[in-house]
């Protein structure tokens, strides 16, 4: 088994930050932590990456001397904007928002920042508003392009191979990652559409159409359900662009419902997002193709070193301060790398940064 540090080194890339209290042991408070409470709004606790980030922006103020106040709106807008409003009359120091509707929280974003609380927006970019201070997350048009690569690698498209049936699945409508991703994954895949070696059979190739609310598995089985019915009767789906692994799932569900997965009807090419455990467990079984690893430990680091400098008075550490514009303005971002994830490299990527045991992908 590789060096975890090393293992951990690589997948961080270009981020400076190393893990610290989650991956260490601990570490030694700041003298300005004492007494401080930071909120944090979290979308849903429905999908197991969400449930992780909360646990490890947690530990990770924690572990820096930080009383801490961990919410979740469980999928609904107004109780996001309920439970945040109710975390600014406690008077916490910051807040740390991942929001579920992006359009939804000027003007409980508005109390905040009349109450003088920083606000930074965790892996979705709130839109609409000048009362968010800071953003960060991964580098998302890179994930779209990690998937895009994928496919475009396991069909030889470089090699003039094809053509092939594609069809495209986004995230949900109402979150400001849906657009990076699908912009970086079609960035790569346009020109294999444009010449004719991808075809999208059912014609659904907007944006607007190929959405999933709430990135919701089962609304995907749906989706791709009727998809297959009305447009692949007597032919084949040779892959899928799929931007998270939940979707990921259902499609495959639909699939299978529909004879894929035999030797003689093999499964397409399905990508996803977040190494969840169902996926890494499907790719392993030769199912999903692909999903994109994100450390959400280093993500829960980057804003728990934010909330730590900006509560101690100094500048934090920033690489983006441009590409993601909300409306409103440009909200100054720290990104992460992500990295591509299938059969051939998931012990040394998951195990070996033990993200995942041995035990866990049984």
């Amino acid at each position: 088994m590789p060096n975890r540090r090393a293992v951990l080194a690589a997948i961080a890339g270009a981020a400076s930050l190393a893990l610290t209290a989650t991956a260490c042991g601990g570490e030694t408070p700041r003298a300005g932590s004492e007494g401080y409470t930071i909120g944090i709004a979290m979308p849903t606790r429905a999908s197991e990456r969400w449930l992780t980030d909360g646990k490890s922006v947690v530990e990770d103020l924690e572990s820096k001397g930080y009383k801490t106040k961990l919410v979740y709106g469980d999928d609904d807008p107004k109780a996001q904007v309920a439970q945040i409003e109710e975390l600014v009359q406690q008077r916490v120091s910051a807040l740390i928002v991942a929001a579920i509707d992006n359009k939804a929280l000027n003007g409980v974003l508005k109390q905040a920042a009349d109450a003088d609380i920083p606000v930074i927006s965790y892996d979705r970019l709130i839109l609409g508003t000048n009362d968010v201070d800071y953003y960060v997350s991964f580098d998302n048009e890179q994930v779209g392009r990690l998937q895009a690569r994928h496919i475009i690698d396991k069909l030889d498209l470089e090699e003039g191979e094809g053509p092939f049936n594609i069809e495209l699945f986004a995230g949900s409508p109402d979150d400001n990652n849906t657009k990076f991703f699908f912009d970086g994954a079609m960035h790569l895949l346009q020109p294999y559409l444009d010449n004719k070696q991808l075809v999208v059979r059912s014609g659904q190739t907007d944006l607007d159409q190929i959405t999933t609310l709430r990135w919701d598995g089962p609304t995907a089985q749906k989706r791709m359900n009727k998809v297959l019915a009305d447009t692949y009767a007597n032919r084949t789906v040779d892959a899928v662009l799929s931007p998270y692994d939940g979707i990921s799932i259902g499609i495959i569900n639909a699939l299978k419902e529909d004879g894929y997965g035999t030797a003689g009807k093999p499964l397409p090419i399905i990508t996803g997002q977040d190494a969840e455990l169902a996926s890494v467990k499907s790719i392993i079984a030769g199912e999903q193709s692909q999903t994109v690893y994100k450390d959400l430990r280093l993500l829960a680091e980057a804003a728990a070193t934010m909330v730590d400098d900006i509560l101690n008075g100094d500048t934090p550490q920033l690489n983006n301060r441009r590409a993601y514009k909300n409306g409103v303005k440009a909200v100054p971002a720290y990104l992460l790398q992500p990295i591509s994830v299938d059969k051939s490299n998931y012990e040394y990527i998951l195990l070996g940064s033990d993200f995942y045991t041995a035990e866990d992908l049984k």
